[in-house]
């Protein structure tokens, strides 16, 4: 395994790890095999980055036999869009360096948690916007993700918004941005394929959040597989002992298939 942590910094100047835990070559096993890569984006309202959704849900798909990165991306105070910035910077990194580390460049595929779905749902629908081409002045297509992988996401600063990640995420331009920044708005065939799970009983962010998503992916014609599990608390990682909090909080065995249901949609990714 090839463990590495590399900066990436957004145009204003903020640095945010990105931690990278890459399959080794073999020609032991298969020279030159190209493997997918998962980029995380670990959820926590946009004030910080929850290890529930980080180093053990990497290590969940690095044994799907996938490669896998976290990202923890800029915070409170800092405001949008660099979180955002620091995100597409991660995803042309990767897609620069995919001969060097054994990337296939058509499966790169960015996950986010809460929050973090949010800001990998905002990359899924502004990947090619002008806005992003001026900031960043490389080509759309680098940074473009080839699917999302979405748990129980912040999406819509609606009625059943989780108004603490957008207070967060943009401080006192939140009127001025809360609806531009409502992705089921944004949602057009740009959005690249899209695994989306939430629960019935998500106290935090209301299950409304994916229908809103799953409606406008829809509507758009975008390639989604969507679940519903009718109990789990917000929050739960891998749903399973890797990411439980003490005494067990956070696991949740009949939610934690969702990783398994991912796998078989990501090893189909691009080949249908």
């Amino acid at each position: 395994m090839n463990y590495q942590v590399r900066n990436v910094t957004a145009p204003d100047g903020a640095s945010a790890p990105l931690t990278l835990y890459l399959w080794d070559n073999s020609a032991e096993l298969d020279d030159g095999l190209l493997r997918p890569l998962v980029l995380l984006c670990p959820g926590g309202g946009y004030a910080m980055t929850s290890d529930r959704e980080a180093e053990g849900m990497a290590l969940r798909f690095v044994a799907m036999g996938v490669h896998a990165a976290v990202l923890r991306y800029s915070v409170a105070p800092a405001r949008f869009p660099t979180a955002l910035h620091q995100l597409a910077r991660s995803v042309e990194l990767i897609r620069t360096h995919a001969a060097e580390w054994y990337v296939d460049p058509e499966r790169i595929v960015v996950q986010g948690s809460s929050a973090g779905g949010h800001l990998a749902g905002s990359l899924g629908v502004f990947w090619n916007a002008d806005f992003l081409a001026r900031d960043l002045g490389t080509p759309a297509e680098l940074r473009k993700p080839n699917g999302l992988i979405l748990s129980y996401p912040v999406i819509t600063s609606g009625p059943f918004a989780h108004r603490g990640s957008f207070q967060n995420l943009l401080g006192e331009r939140e009127s001025e941005l809360s609806d531009f920044l409502s992705l089921e708005h944004q949602v057009g065939p740009q959005v690249p394929p899209v695994f989306l799970w939430h629960t019935f009983t998500d106290q935090s962010v209301p299950v409304e959040n994916s229908l809103l998503l799953l409606s406008a992916l829809r509507q758009a014609g975008v390639s989604t597989e969507f679940h519903l599990f009718p109990v789990g608390r917000h929050g739960l990682g891998t749903a399973g002992p890797l990411t439980a909090g003490r005494d067990n909080a956070g696991f949740q065995p009949e939610c934690a298939v969702w990783m398994d249901l991912a796998e078989t949609w990501l090893h189909n990714l691009g080949r249908t």
